[in-house]
């Protein structure tokens, strides 16, 4: 794991990271306590802010709207649903199937070993996650509020978004408390929570922190449970600041914002992932002694390049724009 600063989003500095209870007054009734999170209960409880966690940005248009994809085949066996460049439907991870998008701690070894294998996923432990991005924030503690929380980082394969937010140990799960949180993203949150006394401030503030924290993974599940984990803790810095929940527009505007800011890229090309493969026809003859036949699957053609929101401008722009 390493850390680098140079010329990045929208011209300015950007800084990139390779790579059971929670803290709150007592008599506090927290629903949202488990690494686990519940697809049903999103669902139940807020189901655009679901729609809205799994909308693919780059893909959607005005008039449509797209989801990310799977972009695996840890699924498949569910159906043709499941399959690697399926989009993720509510209706897929939800009902009966609501148990199969979990944490990678709480997944079983061989499958962690599999995703080990095929996409080199690996868990970074949070004492390694802190190491790292105290070296960045060492910095930036001189900064005053606006500054530090407007400052633009961000989090390459992130997988679930431990340098983000560090909502659980990567390794066993476990809800973590605030103060040992230790994600860019916690860190802008507790600033805000140890300053800021007025709740609209509060509120506009936490916003511009999340507007200038980033994100992207080639994997849709563990995008979901990234975006999840940073709407949970938003929710979970707005309990322990005001003992009471935030309102549904105010947890709809983070939804939204996290919907740019987590997205889903092949770090290597800046495209959506397996957009550059061509699909096989359904129909294909091959000719007898033809040593030039060409394989279909092997065809590429030009993949979706990925846009990101710059909050600045209000306006979508290529994540490679200068890069190229």
């Amino acid at each position: 794991m390493t850390h680098s600063e140079g010329a990045g989003l929208f011209g300015q500095s950007l800084y990139s990271l390779k790579a059971k209870d929670i803290n709150q007054d007592k008599g506090t009734k927290v629903q949202f306590s488990s690494a686990d999170i519940s697809e049903n209960d999103i669902r139940e409880q807020m189901p655009a802010i679901l729609d809205t966690l799994l909308i693919d940005r780059t893909t959607s248009t005005p008039t449509k709207i797209r989801n990310i994809i799977w972009a695996n085949e840890n699924y498949i066996q569910y159906g043709r649903y499941y399959t690697v460049s399926h989009q993720i439907k509510p209706k897929l991870i939800t009902g009966h199937m609501g148990h199969i998008i979990i944490p990678r701690a709480l997944k079983s070894q061989y499958v962690q070993k599999e995703r080990t294998k095929s996409k080199a996923e690996v868990f970074t432990p949070t004492w390694v996650v802190k190491k790292q991005n105290d070296v960045i924030d060492a910095s930036y503690r001189e900064d005053d509020l606006q500054t530090y929380i407007n400052r633009k980082w961000l989090e390459i394969t992130c997988g679930e978004a431990p340098y983000m937010a560090t909502r659980y140990d990567m390794e066993t799960g476990n809800i973590l408390p605030l103060s040992e949180r230790v994600g860019f993203v916690d860190r802008k949150l507790a600033r805000i929570n140890a300053h800021v006394d007025e709740k609209s401030e509060w509120q506009q503030l936490v916003e511009k922190a999340y507007k200038a924290s980033y994100g992207f993974e080639w994997n849709g599940d563990s995008l979901l449970l990234a975006r999840e984990n940073l709407l949970y803790t938003y929710y979970d810095y707005h309990v322990a600041k005001w003992q009471d929940k935030p309102k549904h527009e105010h947890f709809a505007t983070i939804a939204n914002i996290i919907s740019y800011n987590l997205f889903q890229m092949d770090g290597l090309k800046y495209i959506i992932p397996l957009s550059d493969i061509r699909k096989r026809p359904i129909k294909s003859q091959l000719k007898l002694f033809d040593d030039n036949v060409s394989d279909d699957k092997s065809q590429r053609k030009a993949g979706k390049r990925v846009r990101i929101m710059n909050w600045d401008k209000n306006k979508m722009e290529l994540f490679d724009k200068g890069l190229r």
